[in-house]
């Protein structure tokens, strides 16, 4: 399965005193890319809800930080699925510097697919999982 790029530049907001994108701030660029993701698929997060009652809703991860990223860094959010299931999907997703040649940060995200009402687990809809 190929991955899904998207580009972020990281903004003063994103960083901590010292000018380095603070560790919580990789999460959101992650959360950005899989909805840009889901968005490129053809799908939006608040159809779903609305149309099929689901939500995606982050079930673990595992995350690794390898090299400092700083203020006015444009990089490259890599998304790819590496294990789709019934009613999940683990996401192999990486930040990666502009040139794609460094690696900076890793996580392995699994997302659960929710029924938006009761939050038990419903299956992604066949027509999501046809794309992947």
């Amino acid at each position: 399965m190929s991955a899904f790029i998207w580009p972020v530049r990281v903004y003063y907001e994103d960083t901590d005193s010292g000018g380095v994108v603070y560790h919580a701030n990789h999460l959101r660029f992650f959360e950005r890319a899989r909805t840009e993701w889901l968005r490129s698929k053809g799908f939006e997060q608040d159809g779903l809800r609305e149309q099929h009652r689901l939500l995606f809703t982050v079930h673990s991860l595992d995350i690794r930080y390898l090299k400092p990223v700083r203020f006015n860094d444009l990089l490259q959010v890599s998304t790819r699925v590496d294990t789709p299931r019934r009613a999940s999907l683990v996401f192999d997703q990486r930040i990666l510097t502009e040139d794609m040649q460094a690696t900076c940060c890793r996580a392995m995200v699994r997302v659960a697919c929710v029924d938006s009402c009761t939050h038990a687990p419903r299956p992604i809809p066949d027509a999501l999982m046809r794309t992947i």
